[in-house]
């Protein structure tokens, strides 16, 4: 085999090999529709930290069981920061992509990320409450909780 013969194969499996890379990389479409399963992945696991006890917290309700809501709260701090992070693609006007992510997420990006930090204070005012173990305190902290989910669905969640 002469010298071009060797170049000619080397160029040759080097386009095979960045064509078969090329053809696995993900599409911007994949890549947003990826990014919305984390959001939505990261939202239910707050419903499904917070959901028992923001049960308890309803007006009627039995005194909350303040280790339960310590445990939610607990949760929530950690998951809240995560809010962010998964937002951080930006995905609005990307063809085919389905979300109530409104456009404002990304164009007001630093108060977005402040309401995302609002939920965690106010997650970790819910667990001093509950540690605490005065229901009107944990039933008041708990409001704040509320206040800081429905701000942010206000203004950057389609209903």
């Amino acid at each position: 085999m002469n010298g071009f013969s060797k170049i000619g194969l080397a160029v040759a499996g080097s386009l095979v090999l960045a064509s078969a890379a090329l053809a696995q990389a993900p599409t911007p479409e994949q890549q947003a529709q990826a990014a919305v399963k984390q959001r939505q992945g990261v939202f239910e696991a707050i419903a499904f930290s917070f959901g028992p006890a923001g049960a308890q917290l309803r007006p009627g309700a039995p005194a909350p069981d303040a280790a339960a809501i310590t445990k939610a709260a607990q949760r929530l701090q950690v998951l809240a920061p995560m809010i962010s992070e998964v937002f951080a693609k930006d995905t609005h006007g990307v063809a085919g992509v389905t979300t109530k992510a409104r456009d404002a997420i990304w164009t007001s990006k630093s108060d977005f990320d402040a309401k995302a930090a609002d939920l965690t204070k106010a997650a970790a005012d819910l667990e001093a409450a509950a540690k605490s173990g005065d229901a009107g305190a944990i039933k008041k902290a708990a409001g704040g909780v509320g206040k800081s989910c429905g701000a942010c669905h206000d203004q950057f969640r389609d209903k």
